[in-house]
């Protein structure tokens, strides 16, 4: 069991390690996805509306925005609004799939697209956009001023994460029915979260507004990036979700680490496991060292100091190293002309005359 334990473990942390990898990117490319289709859901059940099925939305939008521009502390009062028969309620304002999405807001530079929904509840603000109530609602006109708002920093959606990488000039699009409006960024504030005059509406002025909190991860401040309303290119009415034609490269990222990290942990078990065989075959009693494992038998200077100090050779003596008279080949029965003697024959026959008989003997 031990040895697969570490291999287990190994692999136990690739696959925490990679889920905590791949877990925000394949979030946010699911909210995505969601919110893409919330969206196109939208555009469909806008496309079988008449024109006088969107002259009845605008008209109850722009009597909510009158209402709104007409109350003095609009953001604390708003609620007041609920009470006039005169005006729908505000749930109902511009709800026309009945999921409570008012329209959607496209901003280029940070390849944001997402809906509107009513309000700015926590269930809202983690999936998408809400738009601020005691804010005009964004159908556009002269005395309004729209504020959306949406998270940034979340781990499972981008939403507004990277709104503050708009700068004055740049644009985004608010999409309503069939209304399309554009708006350019003139003015980027960082506030206190009960600093509320910024929002107010300006006769005259056409605004939107988008809010989220600040700095990144901190979260004590807000941060207001308005635009006013340009003129809008001429475009075709034709939807193409941001995951159709581009490919998120925080999506592609852990796409390409994921092969790299397998590759790296079966390096890793291969490792193991040869020294988990090597320290089996250590442990094993049945393998038994050589004669000569260990010995050091040093470089030729030190054997030439040994052979040195070796006694000589006693005259005569049939020394198998070659020092004495005879060679090793003479010494084991090998003639001087090449040919064999009596090699292992004359070196084993058996004991003769009561001495032994060794290598050229006659006896």
């Amino acid at each position: 069991m031990k040895k697969h334990l570490s291999s287990i473990v190994l692999f136990g942390v690739f696959v925490l390690g990679l889920a905590l990898l791949i877990y925000p990117s394949f979030s946010d490319w699911w909210n995505s996805r969601v919110q893409s289709h919330a969206i196109m859901d939208y555009d469909a059940a806008v496309q079988s509306l008449t024109q006088k099925d969107y002259s009845e939305w605008f008209e109850a939008a722009d009597a909510y925005n009158e209402a709104v521009a007409g109350l003095e502390y609009p953001f604390m009062n708003y609620g007041q609004l609920s009470d006039r028969s005169d005006l729908q309620p505000y749930d109902e304002l511009l709800n026309v799939t009945g999921t409570g999405i008012m329209g959607y807001i496209t901003i280029p530079k940070i390849d944001v697209e997402l809906p509107i929904y009513h309000g700015v509840s926590e269930s809202v603000l983690a999936v998408a956009a809400g738009h601020l109530p005691g804010s005009s609602l964004p159908v556009g006109g002269e005395g309004t001023h729209a504020v959306i708002s949406a998270h940034r920093g979340l781990p499972s959606a981008k939403l507004f994460t990277y709104l503050d990488r708009l700068e004055v000039g740049d644009t985004f699009t608010v999409t309503v029915l069939d209304r399309v409006m554009t708006y350019e960024v003139d003015q980027v504030l960082i506030v206190e979260p009960n600093q509320v005059d910024g929002l107010y509406v300006v006769d005259g002025q056409d605004y939107v507004t988008l809010l989220t909190c600040t700095p990144y991860g901190i979260n004590t401040q807000r941060l207001l990036v308005r635009g006013h309303r340009i003129q809008t290119p001429t475009a075709t009415n034709v939807y193409v979700p941001a995951d159709v034609y581009k490919v998120n490269s925080v999506v592609a990222a852990p796409a390409v680490a994921a092969p790299i990290l397998l590759l790296l942990l079966v390096i890793l078990l291969v490792k193991y496991r040869k020294k988990d065989d090597a320290d089996e075959r250590d442990k094993d009693p049945r393998i038994q060292a050589g004669p000569l494992d260990g010995v050091d038998f040093g470089d030729d200077d030190e054997l030439a100091a040994l052979a040195a100090r070796r006694p000589a050779a006693r005259p005569g003596s049939r020394d198998i190293f070659g020092s004495g008279p005879r060679t090793v080949g003479e010494h084991f029965g090998q003639r001087p002309d090449g040919r064999g003697g009596r090699g292992r024959r004359g070196s084993t026959r058996a004991l003769r005359g009561g001495r032994a008989c060794g290598p050229g003997c006659r006896a």
